[in-house]
């Protein structure tokens, strides 16, 4: 009050007074008070914006992946009709596998219905192992032999 009365060139008094009179601190509470809700109205309009930018790009992104399961579905069946005429000398039944595999992850996301977020889960709900790898190692290493061990004791040593 002393600043604003010296700014003012009036006595402090004078300043208590008309505070009080026309109450100076519910005035100065109900404008910043107004200063927040205009805040966050344009803060909501901010994110209403960013949220129609990311539904569009979902959107795009859904309609890609459609666009895609549909092309892998067709590429699966080519192969899978020249595996059955026997012309096929690109792809064996594993490889069609995997592409229907591929076209039906792309379909389950572009249509929202697959919520694991790319994780690969067994049966009990722990990350599965891929079924190549196991083969591939199999193939590498063969079958894991298991060797029974038998504990010998040991002999002392000869003195000469």
């Amino acid at each position: 009050m002393a600043a604003v009365a010296q700014k003012l060139s009036k006595s402090e008094q004078l300043l208590k007074r008309w505070s009080a009179k026309f109450d100076w601190p519910a005035r100065v509470a109900a404008h910043a008070a107004h200063l927040a809700v205009v805040e966050r109205g344009a803060i909501e309009a901010t994110a209403r914006g960013k949220a129609a930018e990311w539904e569009k790009r979902e959107t795009q992104l859904r309609e890609t992946e459609w666009s895609m399961h549909e092309r892998a579905i067709a590429a699966a069946k080519r192969g899978l009709d020249a595996y059955m005429d026997k012309d096929n000398v690109y792809a064996n039944l594993a490889d069609i596998a995997r592409m229907l595999e591929i076209a039906s992850k792309l379909g389950r996301l572009a249509t929202g219905l697959d919520k694991s977020n790319g994780e690969q889960r067994d049966g009990d709900g722990l990350p599965g192992l891929r079924v190549e790898v196991t083969v591939a190692l199999e193939k590498i290493y063969g079958e894991p032999e298991i060797v029974d061990v038998q504990t010998v004791p040991v002999l002392p040593e000869k003195t000469a």
